[in-house]
């Protein structure tokens, strides 16, 4: 028996009924938010952005930029809450060569919606003339292509949603920006820029599980934190299982093992630890420290080092 579309109040109806049930849970489409409530009288507030890359490729050195999607939004520092109106913008550009299969399969973007077309430069920088922030899920991909393409970016701070909040320890098994909105009863289709970007906006709006503030706060915070880059230089070759275990990358480029740290606490920890289980059988080592702010971290780009022996 085919039964007619209930409308979209009789839907909501539905959908609250549902959600009273142990067992069921309901997903409503993502509505991007045009304007959060107004800010108290004397709250003096920053201009944030969050931004999304459409690419050729995965390669900074040879693949380009083809759509940059970004939502502008107003926000309270001291409490990470948004308030005001929000702005999009969102372009195209032609990389002036074809545009793989395999990446238009992803994104849906192909050569004739970009032909001839070209990114606003002029717009570009008037827009973030006064960003305080700005914040990418994934930074460490889209930072670089747009680091390449508009230089003015790198005097930005920049905040990643994927590694600067600690999801597993809030309780989230995954940091992938569709299953974290769903756990917020949201859903939404991917991989455009402007829709991402409208995904990530709401998701600075959540209330994180364990900490109970606001992913965006989190976020703010994180870019007060004194993060530095320890390599574990000249480690034995015995012992990458331990460094490996312990959450330590390997740099193919500097041949040494490193691990991001984000307290002066939590480095001379780690070094403790590499005096005890690494370097065992010299009494003097050295490792590089290196030193990365907000206007360096997730851009590939090398902050300020130095060696110190241990």
């Amino acid at each position: 028996m085919n039964h007619p579309i209930p409308s979209d109040s009789q839907a909501a109806e539905l959908a609250q009924q549902l959600e009273q049930h142990p067992g069921y849970k309901v997903l409503r489409r993502l509505v991007p938010r045009q304007r959060f409530e107004a800010a108290s009288p004397g709250r003096k507030l920053q201009k944030g952005v969050v931004l999304d890359t459409e690419t050729t490729g995965l390669s900074v050195d040879t693949d380009r930029v083809i759509e940059l999607g970004m939502v502008f939004f107003q926000f309270d520092p001291e409490t990470g809450t948004l308030h005001g109106d929000t702005s999009v913008f969102d372009q195209l550009e032609d990389p002036g060569r074809p545009i793989p299969p395999e990446s238009v399969a992803i994104h849906h973007i192909t050569d004739e919606m970009v032909s001839g077309k070209r990114i606003d430069d002029a717009e570009i920088e008037s827009l973030l003339k006064d960003v305080s922030v700005v914040i990418a899920h994934n930074a460490a991909f889209d930072r670089p292509f747009v680091e390449q393409r508009w230089p003015l970016f790198e005097t930005k701070q920049w905040a990643c949603s994927i590694k600067d909040i600690d999801w597993k320890a809030e309780g989230v098994s995954s940091a992938k920006l569709e299953y974290l909105l769903q756990t917020q009863g949201v859903f939404y289709e991917a991989h455009r820029a402007e829709t991402d970007c409208w995904a990530l906006l709401e998701l600075l709006t959540m209330v994180l599980p364990q900490s109970q503030q606001p992913a965006l706060l989190q976020l703010l915070e994180s870019l007060n934190q004194p993060q530095v880059r320890l390599y574990a230089i000249g480690s034995p070759f015995d012992s990458k299982d331990v460094l490996k275990a312990r959450g330590y990358r390997w740099d193919a480029e500097k041949r040494s093992w490193h691990r991001n740290l984000s307290t002066d606490k939590a480095l001379e920890e780690e070094i403790d630890w590499l005096k005890r289980k690494v370097y065992t059988a010299k009494k003097s080592n050295v490792v590089q420290i290196e030193t990365l702010g907000g206007t360096i971290r997730h851009s590939g780009r090398q902050g300020l080092t130095v060696n110190r022996e241990i």
